[in-house]
């Protein structure tokens, strides 16, 4: 990986002065990620907190080709522009070098586009596909995705007397890419941005499809105090709630392993929205959650050992 000192020669590809809200980790990754990516970049994006923030007519924060579409298509048109260039390439037009990245959140990535993701993995172009994964649908008023972690508190999973939050386990969505037997599929965190950058690194160099899965902590959605986003984001690393790890060429690899132990108490109680969770009659989805966090972690482990 370039040294940090290269990488920001490569100046802000988001700028500043967009919309997003104070502590937003989305804004965040998309630096991150460009940093890496520099200027010969073109991406796309799905309608969601980041393109809502960013692009707002006639204003836009990115310094690179950007292509805003509908929210189940941001993998099918950056596979049609990665397309477009290759035969561009072959005639002699264009002779550079471009990446091609495609962001979408948990809505437009594990439900409504993942039609679309998984054909243009299958496909084979060559792109990246990066998912800002906040965990619910924080655009619209924080609607519970495939995302949201069991025992979460939704608009949509109201936790109350009926039921004590989101009743279901998220999608493992990370694992579904890497099913797809495509050269590069990870997990990141913005809290641990020099792995992060590294995989997007890898990813983009590997030739082929690939796909980064990076928690975004919400300060609106996971109630809590927006200076606290890269404390949380490196919370849920050390907690095993969110393992950092990729999958090679199908070898799977943890490239963080926590040095101490951390609870998921820690990360549980310093989001509002799991704070019905430590009510004596609800205690016991904490304990189903620390059995769930630890079984995916052996699995992981077991993974990463053959």
């Amino acid at each position: 990986m370039p040294k940090l000192k290269e990488l920001v020669k490569n100046g802000n590809l988001l700028t500043g002065g967009h919309r997003a809200c104070a502590g937003c980790a989305g804004s965040i990754i998309i630096r991150q990620a460009l940093m890496v990516a520099g200027p010969d970049t073109v991406a796309t994006i799905n309608t969601g907190c980041m393109e809502v923030v960013t692009t707002i007519n006639p204003y836009t924060a990115w310094n690179i080709p950007l292509l805003h579409v509908a929210f189940e298509n941001a993998a099918a048109a950056i596979s049609g522009i990665e397309s477009c260039y290759k035969s561009f390439k072959k005639k002699g037009k264009i002779k550079k070098e471009i990446n091609f990245i495609a962001f979408g959140g948990d809505g437009g990535t594990y439900d409504i586009g993942l039609q679309a993701l998984s054909g243009a993995l299958e496909r084979g172009h060559r792109f990246l596909y990066i998912c800002y994964d906040n965990e619910a649908y924080m655009n619209t008023g924080i609607q519970r995705s495939s995302a949201t972690p069991y025992g979460s508190h939704t608009t949509t999973s109201p936790a109350g007397n009926v039921i004590p939050g989101k009743r279901e386990n998220r999608k493992d969505l990370t694992e579904i890419a890497a099913a797809h037997d495509i050269p590069y599929v990870a997990q990141a965190s913005p809290g641990y941005w020099n792995d992060f950058m590294k995989k997007v690194e890898k990813a983009l160099a590997c030739g082929g499809p690939s796909f980064i899965n990076v928690i975004s902590p919400c300060p609106l959605g996971w109630r809590y105090s927006p200076e606290k986003t890269i404390d949380i984001a490196k919370l849920a690393v050390q907690t095993k709630f969110w393992p950092l790890y990729e999958v090679e060429n199908g070898k799977h690899r943890i490239t963080y392993k926590p040095r101490e132990e951390v609870d998921i108490e820690e990360f549980l109680k310093a989001q509002g929205r799991f704070a019905h969770l430590f009510k004596p009659e609800n205690r016991h989805i904490i304990d189903e959650i620390r059995e769930e966090i630890n079984r995916k972690w052996e699995s992981l482990e077991r993974l990463s050992s053959t």
